[in-house]
């Protein structure tokens, strides 16, 4: 189901603020509509590029807090778990995700970068899961939206593009295969909750309109 008609831009400057809470914008293309929201199972998009609007679904808080907190879990739990093991010439070696980027916390000017590492792997994706979690809780309870839940939500969509926990996932995958002539590589269970993960941001994508979420938050 596509959106309704693209305004014009001189219609869009000549809106008083009641009509131009009405309107959505195009992440994408900047492409500029009325918002009419679309029957559970429709989906409304922009007609100059494609890109999903609105998306309303069933149940859908419940499914991203049940996403998030599975998020948290795996996250949490990976960091403690071995990632991988690397065994060459009678040696072996085994390391977590935080042994790894903590590697070089104390060396100097590496530190930072160790540090920064941490945060795009571990600590971000966990506190957009929380964000998620503290914002569709009372929307999902019929209650009204927690203290400052408008500005969590925006801090949540503002850390998206620096998640990187599925980044590293996919760039580990990419290096073992490059060294697995020269050493023995054996995969972890953080490893495999990493893979997990890259399968729950995109089901969290998936499940998430971001449109539905802002409107919840305004009542």
């Amino acid at each position: 189901m596509s959106a309704a008609r693209p305004l014009p831009p001189h219609r869009t400057a000549a809106l008083s603020a009641e009509d131009l809470a009405g309107l959505i914008a195009c992440p994408r293309c900047d492409a500029v509509y009325r918002a009419v929201q679309p029957g559970h199972g429709e989906r409304a998009v922009c007609a100059r590029c494609e890109t999903v609007l609105i998306a309303p679904r069933r149940r859908a808080g419940q499914q991203l807090i049940a996403v998030a907190l599975a998020v948290v879990v795996l996250v949490v739990a990976a960091t403690m778990a071995p990632f991988l093991a690397i065994e060459a010439g009678g040696r072996a070696h085994a390391s977590s995700v935080l042994d790894a980027a903590l590697a070089f916390a104390t060396a100097g000017p590496a530190a930072f970068l160790a540090l920064a590492v941490a945060a795009l792997i571990v600590f971000i994706p966990v506190l957009r899961a929380l964000l998620v979690i503290y914002v569709l809780a009372p929307i999902v309870a019929n209650r009204p939206p927690a203290p400052r839940a408008a500005a969590a939500f925006r801090l949540s969509e503002d850390l998206r593009p620096w998640s990187m926990a599925e980044i590293f996932a996919i760039g580990c995958a990419v290096a073992l295969v490059k060294i697995a002539d020269l050493a023995q590589v054996h995969f972890g269970p953080a490893f495999w909750m990493f893979a997990a993960l890259v399968g729950l941001v995109v089901v969290q994508d998936g499940f998430m309109c971001r449109y539905s979420v802002w409107k919840s938050l305004e009542r």
